[in-house]
């Protein structure tokens, strides 16, 4: 590490799922350390898989929090130890998986504030938490809770309209919930409860850091456009819930100093900042460098949009969040299930698991696919809640099988344009200076990103996002660096390497597509009124 000595630098955290990651990014934004270290692997004591451990009835899903304190403790000491020059840290910013909590006991504040440089932080944090395994994302055992929270304030889109979601099972609010009727002993001697995200930063500041506004949008508890915690939501979760929450900030914002425990310890410097953590998926937002109009789509295991708004319209689908890098506006997620699986099934039942002959077949057959439609969900959708293939012709009449290469082309077409129909449903808009940031797997094929661009109308650029989360964190350090809210992020992270063009829209592909997206909407609704029955 000799050679980065001098190298002014931030860092970016990523409290993950399965890992605890660091990058450190210097002035020029180049990334030019990381570690991290792997919960199953390199903390076996604690029993988890993929970090996680999932209870008996196979809906409560937690994780141990002391796992994630000792996490970084070790990679603080492999820094430590590879020679890091920590003194030369000018701010560090960070990530959590988002609506995981974390339930600091009565007392915690004091120890926090206290701590021996001589020991390590899991040592000494050890009696610090009301409990000691917290629920994360996965779980889904607060279905009750969530029906209540929906009752209180008149229904799933009323609540949708305050805080950017209907009620889900993983959302904070309804997991405060959950604890304080099964628990309130534990809620009781609760002092203050962090998300993941703001308990990272805690350990960092040595005091209860905020949550800021973007992670503090995935709760179901955060009035998304005056930014404040609804009355309504805090009261039907849990009594006092106000105080333990604290008030939420700009996710921009400074939240204080190092504390002196790191100074001592590993060598910050006395004035490195501490700048709000907040959700992976905000993370990944600033880490992809969306700009205003932009869409980010993330072609993996499931396909998820990010998407930058600056009028959002909350539905019953989809996620609306506060925007990380820009408090005026938005961000929206929404999340597909069918996405690389499906494609891989395809390729293997049709393309001999090739994807050069899959390629082939999408280069073979028109752009429309002369007005054929297929739906995949070989899972259960979220959006929309459909099961099942569905194919229909030209004439919208529902048929049973397509010519192969038909059948990839309505595979593909069909997964992006429900992609457009929803983020639209959302208040999405194509504008012209709108530019898709295409990642994951399928991003590697440029032929499926084609369809893509021609079914936006909008040019698809591809970029190395590894780490994006950590990344983004270390681009909103050097952000809150430059006084947050008054320099625009896009200037902050303007040195960052730019993405690379991968495909431009079709010239009168977007004429053709204009029927087809009304037509799709129209038959997937035909198939939700078939499976669900008409609309109440």
């Amino acid at each position: 590490m000799a050679e980065h000595a001098g190298r002014r630098c931030c860092l970016g955290w990523d409290f993950s799922t399965q890992q605890v990651k660091v990058v450190a990014v210097d002035a020029e934004l180049n990334v030019f350390y990381e570690d991290s270290v792997h919960f199953d692997r390199d903390l076996q004591e604690f029993g988890t898989q993929g970090g996680v451990h999932v209870h008996e009835d196979g809906l409560t899903v937690t994780s141990p929090v002391l796992m994630w304190v000792q996490a970084l403790d070790i990679i603080l000491e492999k820094m430590k130890a590879s020679g890091f020059d920590f003194s030369q840290v000018l701010a560090l910013s960070g990530a959590g998986q988002q609506h995981g909590s974390v339930y600091w006991k009565a007392g915690a504040s004091q120890v926090l504030a206290s701590l021996s440089p001589d020991l390590l932080l899991h040592e000494q944090l050890q009696a610090c938490f009301s409990i000691s395994d917290c629920p994360v994302w996965m779980d889904s055992s607060t279905t009750a809770q969530c029906h209540q929270l929906e009752a209180t304030v008149g229904g799933a889109q009323a609540l949708s309209c305050l805080t950017g979601s209907r009620a889900y099972e993983r959302f904070t609010g309804n997991q405060i919930a959950k604890l304080y009727q099964q628990n309130p002993e534990a809620y009781s001697h609760t002092e203050r409860i962090s998300l993941v995200s703001s308990f990272a930063a805690s350990l960092f500041l040595g005091s209860h850091s905020p949550i800021d506004y973007s992670d503090g949008s995935g709760m179901n508890l955060l009035r998304i456009q005056d930014k404040v915690w609804s009355q309504a939501c805090l009261g039907a979760c849990a009594p006092h819930l106000e105080e333990k929450l604290g008030l939420p900030v700009p996710s921009c914002s400074v939240v204080g100093a190092i504390s002196s425990y790191f100074v001592q310890r590993y060598g910050f410097p006395p004035g490195c900042k501490v700048v709000a953590f907040t959700g992976d998926n905000p993370a990944s937002l600033a880490g992809m460098r969306l700009e205003e109009g932009d869409i980010a789509v993330s072609l993996g295991t499931s396909d998820t949009l990010f998407l930058w708004l600056q009028e959002p319209t909350p539905t019953l689908e989809g996620h609306i969040f506060c925007n990380p890098v820009d408090p005026q506006h938005y961000m929206a997620l929404l999340c597909f299930k069918n996405g690389s699986l499906m494609r891989e099934k395809i390729r293997d039942e049709l393309a001999s698991s090739s994807w050069s002959e899959f390629s082939k077949a999408l280069q073979s057959t028109e752009i429309g696919n002369c007005g054929n439609l297929g739906f995949y969900f070989d899972v259960m959708e979220i959006t929309p809640e459909i099961i099942g293939r569905h194919r229909f012709s030209a004439e919208n009449h529902e048929v049973s099988a397509f010519p192969w290469d038909v059948e990839i082309r309505a595979l593909i077409e069909g997964q992006f344009m429900a992609k457009k129909i929803h983020a639209e449903g959302l208040g999405y808009r194509v504008m012209p200076k709108t530019k898709i940031l295409a990642t994951g797997g399928a991003s590697h094929n440029r032929d499926i990103l084609q369809v893509l661009a021609d079914v936006f109308g909008t040019p698809v650029y591809v970029i190395d996002t590894a780490n994006s989360a950590c990344v983004g964190s270390a681009y909103r350090a050097f952000h809150g660096l430059a006084a947050g809210t008054d320099v625009p992020f896009s200037e902050v992270v303007k040195l960052a390497p730019n993405p690379r063009l991968a495909a431009a829209p079709t010239p009168g592909a977007s004429q053709v597509y204009e029927a087809l997206l009304q037509r799709y909407a129209m038959l997937e609704q035909r198939i939700l009124t078939q499976t669900r029955g008409p609309p109440e």
